[in-house]
């Protein structure tokens, strides 16, 4: 019997996640800049619609470094309304990188994870005369 209680219950909360974590829908969560010039930022828009029957409010998006900076709205997202998430990598170091923002919003449980890549190349030098 009490093995049956847990079952039901691991069944229960798992419908419960997976339909909360499907409230906002991601247009796409990756994004490859392929090759971009050194300390030439490079900025991607990430957009999301709220299918919920309540407004959505991103609680925090955090970028895991500081070379990468998320920009969102405050606002509330109602029902069936889309929004989108500014994020800029600033490109200063040479070479690949691969950076997450973790996005969390106020009734999922876990934070979605947008994620950037690409290759950072040195800048054309100025041709001189």
């Amino acid at each position: 019997m009490k093995k049956i209680a847990l079952l039901l219950c691991l069944a229960i909360t798992t419908v419960a996640f997976s339909q909360n974590q499907t409230d906002v829908v991601f247009k796409t969560t990756t994004h490859s800049f392929g090759k971009i010039k050194q300390n030439v930022p490079a900025t991607y828009v990430f957009t999301f619609t709220n299918t919920a029957a309540k407004p959505a409010v991103i609680e925090f998006a955090n970028a895991e470094c500081g070379c990468t900076t998320p920009e969102y709205s405050k606002d509330p997202i109602l029902k069936g309304k889309s929004s989108s998430i500014k994020v800029t990598y600033n490109a200063a170091n040479m070479g690949t990188f691969k950076k997450n923002v973790n996005v969390k919003f106020v009734s999922m449980t876990l934070p979605i994870t947008l994620t950037i890549d690409g290759e950072v190349v040195p800048a054309a030098k100025p041709k001189t005369k």
